[in-house]
Formats: structure tokens, C-alpha cells, sequence
């Protein structure tokens, strides 16, 4: 699916206009001479997207150079294929600590590395490995930050300092899993099993124990651009400033393929080109003001078939 067919499909009818002001709009775009826009700071929050590292799916497609081997043999269950669920590899494992190493180096908020207040995880095993290796052991569910005994990385001047540092909640997501089905590698195990094995990740928000989602048909591109935007909706609705969020390259793809048709060419090409192994692409998100305020309801699976079992009138009652 090329880019041009997101664009098409989902930016025509809200197209950003000048200097909207009212109605619920606090954004400016300057003239085109300008070279800038302005947004309020209070309408704006730094979105760290970073894609899962190296899974066995990907040695596996890159090693054969095709995805056939992902697919579901005839006769078999998805989940007793090797790659169900993926898992990282020994390199997707490095890859997730070399980024753990630059992001305790990179300035930000004041400090000499990059601290964040929350960690948004899709729930498929290899984004919630990734995130595991990035950011370490997530902070306990209901624990408020200040009884927390984080502390800033090892090699900061904050840590020598005695900087206490909370570390992030991480809160698994279905909104921001991979475009699902078809494909073995982006059906996911059962939560009970998962949960037990990520401790402290925060699972619940998630509606089903089984994969409600995944099957032999994969989700439509139409599907999958809507349901960015809504995670895009939720991401705003929240609280914290900085957040960062583990997913996938086809939701990624299919998320920021419905923005950046007034940038310069370059960063068009930055925003919306394919995102690699944990590749870290970070973002300030600005509400126009029109979607702020809209009750954000949680993905739900599709609806299961009524039942075709007749009562008799006499089995509603005790006897």
C-alpha cells in the first residue's frame, strides 16, 4: 500500500487552514514565507515512537527473502507456529540496549538524559521485550511516583548527585499492536500467559485474555488508519508529557502516512518512511482543540454472534 493511497483516503476534508482561532482551534500556521507555526505548549506533548528490535520473524523473512514463511500451514493453529508471537532475537536484545545506552546520553527536560512518565506498550511479546530492555523494570501499577527509589543512569551527573528518578509505568495498549492477521508473527499469546511473564506491566486495560483480533484475514488499511487516530485521540487525552510507545512498523507506517503533505519533502520522507528495528522516532503531538474533551472508548473486539438456543419459558425459573 503506497502512501499516496493514505493520503487520498484519509487527509482530504481535514486539511489544516491557516490561523484557525475559535471554535475549538488554538493553532496558528504562519504564512508560507514565515517558515513557521506556533502552537500553545499546553495543547502539546513529546511522543517517543520506537519500533519493537529485531524479532525471530525478521531474521527469518530477511534470511528465506520472503514472508512465506510467516504464514499459517494448512491444517495447523497459528499459535503452534515458531514465529506466533514473536520473540527477539540475541541481536534485537542488543539493539534495545544500545538504545537504552543513547537515550541515558541524549539531553532533555534539563537533564543530561532522556527521563520519561510513561511507557505505552503494545501487548505482542517482542514490543513488551523491547520495552523491558530500553526502560528497565517498570514502576509497580498504583505505586505514585514519589515512593519510588529510581535513580538517574549510572553514567549522569544526577546520579552523582543523588537525582532520584522514578521510573515509568508501562501500560499495554491493544490501539498501538500491529496490523493483525495473516501474518503468524502478529497473533499474540493469551495475557495470562504474558502477564506472569512481564512483571509490573499494567494489562489492565486490556479487554480480552485471548487474541480477539487476530485471524486468517488481515485488517484493512482503512481499519488500521482509523484506529492510529484513535490511539492518537487517547495519547492526548492523557495526562503525562512525555511519553514514549513501544509498537510496530505497519501501524507506525500507517499512522504517520496520514500527516506530513505540508512539509518539506525531506522531513516528509523522515515522518512517513518505514521505521527500522527499534528505531526511535520522537514527535511533539498538538491538539487542534476540536477532539479534546471526547470520551475515548477502548478497543473492543467484534461483536460475537447471538446465540441460537432457544429457551423455554419454564428453564428462566427455579424449580
Amino acid at each position: 500500500m503506497s502512501t499516496n493511497f493514505l493520503k487520498k483516503s484519509f487527509i482530504k476534508g481535514s486539511e489544516l487552514q491557516p490561523a484557525m482561532q475559535g471554535d475549538g482551534f488554538e493553532f496558528s500556521l504562519g504564512a508560507p514565507e514565515s517558515g513557521f507555526s506556533v502552537f500553545l505548549a499546553d495543547r502539546t506533548k513529546k511522543v517517543h515512537f520506537i519500533r519493537h528490535a529485531e524479532g525471530t520473524h525478521n531474521a527469518a523473512t530477511e534470511e528465506t527473502g520472503t514472508n512465506h514463511c510467516l504464514l499459517r500451514e494448512k491444517g495447523a493453529q497459528a499459535k503452534d507456529h515458531p514465529h506466533y508471537d514473536a520473540r527477539l532475537t540475541a541481536k534485537g536484545i542488543q539493539q534495545a540496549d544500545q538504545l537504552r545506552e543513547y537515550l541515558s546520553m541524549r539531553p532533555s527536560g534539563g537533564r543530561s538524559f532522556t527521563a520519561f512518565d510513561l511507557v505505552v506498550v503494545s501487548p505482542l511479546t517482542r514490543t513488551c521485550e523491547t520495552a523491558l530492555h530500553i526502560f528497565g523494570k517498570p514502576r509497580a501499577p498504583g505505586i505514585p511516583a514519589f515512593l519510588d527509589d529510581g535513580m538517574a543512569p549510572s553514567n549522569t551527573p544526577e546520579f552523582r548527585s543523588g537525582l532520584k528518578v522514578p521510573a515509568p509505568r508501562f501500560l499495554v495498549r491493544e490501539e498501538c499492536r500491529e496490523r493483525w492477521g495473516h501474518y503468524v508473527c502478529d497473533g499474540r499469546r493469551d495475557i495470562k500467559e504474558i502477564s506472569s511473564e512481564f512483571e509490573n506491566f499494567d494489562f489492565s486495560e486490556v479487554l480480552t485474555d485471548k487474541d480477539a483480533f487476530y485471524s486468517d484475514e488481515r485488517e484493512s488499511d482503512d481499519h488500521c488508519c482509523k484506529r492510529a487516530l484513535k490511539f492518537l485521540e487517547w495519547l492526548n487525552a492523557r495526562p503525562e508529557k512525555c511519553i514514549a510507545v513501544v509498537t510496530h512498523s505497519s501501524f507506525l507506517r500507517h499512522l504517520f502516512g496520514q500527516f506530513g503533505d505540508n512539509l518539506h519533502a525531506t522531513d516528509m520522507d523522515t515522518l512517513q518512511r518505514m521505521a527500522g528495528n527499534c528505531e526511535l522516532r520522537s514527535i511533539v503531538l498538538c491538539s487542534h482543540g476540536n477532539k479534546d474533551g471526547k470520551s475515548i472508548e477502548p478497543l473492543r473486539p467484534p461483536p460475537e454472534a447471538p446465540s441460537t438456543v432457544v429457551l423455554k419459558e419454564m428453564d428462566f425459573f427455579d424449580p
